[in-house]
């Protein structure tokens, strides 16, 4: 496994916790919106989040954080709300010094992301979730059983997250990586009991639940790539649908797995990296804002052109008109500040379009 390098500080955020942030890799920023269970020394080396660590820091400077209650961040807190969280975001953004950049939101950290990138328009550049969802477990019109069942959960956490037996965490263990190895398991387990406390576990699950983003969806006008395992446990699939379709021109992409954190071993791990990779900006890209003007669909149809493709190759593989498909060309020559085809495909592949196998 390559060596993992990082450098972990603190910043102090607007009611006084310290929140614990770490940046990896060099080129362009890319900044992951905080979700639960995380540590940002414990999660390096793991068989569960390294390879994700070490493929977002290969070309780009990754900064992530631990929540507030989490990991390396303050544990005893008197907020831990969806607001405190939005604002944490915000502290660590600034402290940071990053002023455009793409934002990955994984499992709740897509909410997050979401409220950030509607919040911010001018500083988000690119929105990548995975996973996620904008409503809570009890804001999709739940059942009186489904009431109780979220509660037991909570119950559960309380009473056996600290323990030194694993038994009570791999309830929930099974829920995020069913797929996994033994050792994956132990893993995450210990990550779990080192991550938080039972107290804060409880509280963190009841804040999950009534988390809704939805009215913020059409609002979001930056590119987006929405990615969620076909069999997620955890979250299920219909909510990563309902975000991709709430949201203009968001691409959506479905993984074959169970795995509600995708492991290293399985293809759809590949995918996704392939698939992040060709969303994000490459350094050039992202140094020029002419590209981070574009909308997704824009992107999709540079791709193309830059593969040589012709309009009607491209309507056929967008399933677009040939006349929708001129029109968006016309906006991205405006964008790009070029008079033709060949000045679009030149530019277009310096910054490193026209790569994808498709």
């Amino acid at each position: 496994m390559p060596t993992f390098k990082q450098q972990i500080r603190f910043c102090t955020g607007h009611d006084g916790v310290r929140i614990a942030y770490a940046m990896s890799g060099t080129g362009p920023p890319l900044i992951k919106a905080a979700n639960w269970l995380s540590h940002l020394e414990f999660d390096v080396g793991s068989p569960v989040w390294s390879h994700l660590l070490i493929e977002l820091s290969r070309q780009h400077t990754l900064i992530r954080y631990d929540e507030r209650g989490c990991g390396l961040s303050d544990r005893e807190v008197a907020d831990l709300s969806f607001d405190a969280w939005l604002h944490d975001l915000e502290t660590v953004v600034d402290a940071a010094q990053v002023e455009r950049f793409p934002l990955l939101g994984i499992s709740q950290g897509a909410s997050i992301a979401v409220a950030y990138a509607v919040r911010h328009p001018e500083r988000v550049s690119h929105l990548i979730l995975h996973g996620g969802y904008a409503r809570g477990r009890l804001k999709r019109n739940p059942t009186p059983q489904q009431h109780e069942e979220a509660e037991l959960m909570n119950r559960l956490a309380e009473i056996g997250w600290g323990q030194q037996n694993p038994a009570f965490r791999q309830f929930f263990t099974t829920q995020y990586i069913p797929g996994g190895t033994a050792e994956q398991h132990h893993w995450f387990n210990e990550l779990e009991r080192v991550s938080t406390s039972a107290a804060n576990a409880a509280r963190f699950m009841r804040e999950f639940n009534e988390i809704d983003v939805v009215e913020l969806l059409p609002r979001v006008s930056c590119p987006t790539l929405v990615l969620h395992s076909s069999r997620d446990v955890r979250v299920p699939f219909d909510e990563g649908r309902l975000i991709a379709g709430r949201i203009p021109e968001a691409r959506f992409v479905p993984l074959e797995s169970e795995n509600h954190l995708l492991l290293e071993s399985e293809p759809a791990w590949h995918r996704w990296a392939d698939e992040v990779r060709a969303f994000l900006p490459t350094m050039a890209a992202a140094t020029n804002p002419a590209f981070s003007a574009l909308t997704a669909r824009e992107r999709d149809l540079l791709e193309l052109i830059a593969q040589g493709r012709d309009n009607a190759q491209i309507a056929a593989a967008l399933a677009l008109s040939e006349k929708t498909v001129r029109n968006h060309i016309t906006r991205i020559f405006s964008k790009l500040h070029v008079e033709n085809r060949p000045q679009a495909i030149v530019m277009a592949r310096k910054a490193g379009f026209g790569k994808r196998v498709t």
